[in-house]
């Protein structure tokens, strides 16, 4: 009798640590995802520039000076919005963007910047979404803050706009200069 109420309670006890992880999920942000690569050198990788197929990059563009790596794509509906606000930034503040392309068509990438404006001093052509597999990216846009010495400090997921930046990055940045 006692082993048949302990069967009973196990689908209660399951549903109830069901309850908790969805409890936990409906405050949680979405836009703070950990990740592993935090305080970690960015991955070593070779891509091309998106400008020029000629053009071989590796993990070095990451040393010398704090800057953005931005992680986007032309079919991202919200990468459009976030790119005139990096324009913004790069002539307010003056900051080193890198700009990855993400899982595109280097000819429509090209228009996309021929169009709206090129705020990236780097571009990068990551066309399989090779690096992006080793940065953990979920999807454009992702903008991280990487130091001068080549380490990722904070990851952001979504677009970045000026709320974000006066609020949660420009400060991390500022400490790394």
């Amino acid at each position: 009798m006692k082993g048949r109420k302990l069967i009973l309670l196990i689908p209660l006890v399951v549903f109830l640590i069901g309850c908790a992880f969805l409890f936990k999920g409906l405050f949680s942000d979405p836009r703070k995802l950990e990740s592993v690569l935090l305080d970690q050198p960015v991955p070593e990788f070779a891509l091309t520039s998106l400008q020029n197929p000629d053009e071989q990059y590796s993990r070095a563009i990451f040393t010398g000076q704090p800057m953005l790596l931005n992680v986007w794509a032309t079919w991202c509906p919200t990468c459009r919005a976030e790119h005139e606000f990096l324009n913004e930034l790069k002539a307010r503040e003056n900051i080193f963007i890198v700009g990855m392309n993400y899982k595109d068509e280097r000819p429509k990438a090209l228009q996309w910047l021929k169009n709206l404006g090129n705020p990236y001093a780097i571009d990068l052509y990551d066309p399989d979404g090779m690096l992006g597999l080793d940065l953990g990216v979920y999807g454009a846009p992702e903008t991280y803050l990487i130091d001068s010495s080549g380490t990722i400090r904070y990851r952001h997921v979504g677009d970045l706009n000026d709320t974000v930046w006066q609020k949660t990055i420009k400060p991390i940045f500022e400490q790394m200069e």
